[in-house]
């Protein structure tokens, strides 16, 4: 039996629909990172205010780390905002196909109604009528 076109549709918003799971996978994972690396940053910020003899010794280190730390948090700063969008785009689809489908599936349903109502009428229309003119006759 082939498909009917809002069956393929609704295969097609599943696959959107996973696909839209994937970027908002993508999205969530790198503002993880995000958090982390700015944990980090706060700990290596502190470092270098911090009044310890040891931490002063490793002042320079901190603050080359911290440049490449703070490079890090923009990079994916950038990363994220280009997840958030495809997130947005991939959403956006899903629900245009979802409507489409819907659309399609009413569609599919007035044809159903008509068809059973053309058969109603055909129904009746052959239960009342006679199979010869001589039947009419007495």
């Amino acid at each position: 039996m082939p498909q009917s076109r809002s069956d393929k549709l609704k295969r097609l918003v599943t696959v959107q629909r996973h696909l839209e799971r994937m970027a908002e996978y993508e999205l969530n994972e790198t503002a993880r990172q995000r958090q982390v690396l700015g944990e980090t940053i706060d700990v290596v910020v502190d470092a270098m205010g911090s009044a310890d003899p040891l931490h002063a010794a490793f002042s320079g280190y901190y603050s080359g780390h911290l440049g490449r730390l703070i490079q890090k948090d923009q990079m994916l700063h950038g990363i994220q905002q280009v997840h958030e969008t495809r997130m947005l785009k991939e959403r956006a689809k899903g629900d245009r196909l979802e409507e489409h489908m819907k659309e399609a599936r009413m569609g599919e349903e007035r044809t159903e109604a008509d068809a059973a109502v053309y058969d109603l009428v055909d129904q009746y229309v052959l239960s009342t009528s006679p199979a010869s003119g001589k039947l009419d006759r007495p």
